[in-house]
């Protein structure tokens, strides 16, 4: 075990929203990379869910000028490497997207592992790649449906229809995903 003890700000900033929302659970830190950031278990410690948390910031540009860039609530991007996912034991991988410039509350996109490696690689042209270009994004469309997508690799004119509600997301949809803490509502009875 090393000496000095280090937590990421996303993995804070996790750990920080299940201690104030489950309340029966108890969160965990590892003493030592495993490729498990955060270790929760129920009341008794009977029961676990393991986490693998990734931080972005908001890449969003600083000027709001298209509808697309008003219908942006937080843009993130995370370079992510397929053996690491691949190889990872960690059961959900958490996204936290924090927006400074806006001012919103960090967006959590809460993912298993096993539909974070698809939906890559179905991304990718549906082919495995050694790193992938991650843009979580969610948006409020105009009819104020907040929507969360992979939005790598959308051209001006698919932006301009996301922000309409009139494009359609197929794989790239990650909404189902957003603050989807299913897993430890389970852990918790």
């Amino acid at each position: 075990m090393t000496p000095l003890f280090t937590v990421h700000a996303g993995e804070y900033i996790v750990g920080e929203k299940i201690e104030k929302e489950f309340k029966g659970l108890n969160v965990w830190v590892p003493s030592k990379d495993t490729g498990i950031d955060l270790l929760i278990t129920n009341k008794n410690n009977t029961k676990t869910v393991s986490l693998q948390v990734k931080l972005s910031r908001d890449y969003s540009p600083l000027k709001a000028v298209t509808d697309f860039d008003r219908s942006l609530i937080v843009g993130g991007w995370c370079n992510l490497a397929h053996n690491k996912i691949a190889k990872s034991t960690a059961g959900y991988w958490v996204f936290v997207l924090v927006s400074h410039e806006r001012r919103e509350q960090p967006q959590f996109i809460v993912i298993p592992l096993k539909e974070l490696l698809k939906r890559l690689i179905a991304n990718n042209h549906e082919k495995e790649s050694a790193k992938y270009d991650f843009y979580p994004w969610v948006i409020k469309s105009k009819d104020s449906k907040v929507v969360t997508l992979d939005g790598r690799g959308l051209n001006r004119e698919d932006k301009a229809a996301l922000a309409e509600g009139s494009f359609k997301l197929g794989n790239r949809d990650l909404s189902i995903f957003l603050d989807d803490w299913s897993a430890l509502q389970k852990l918790q009875k």
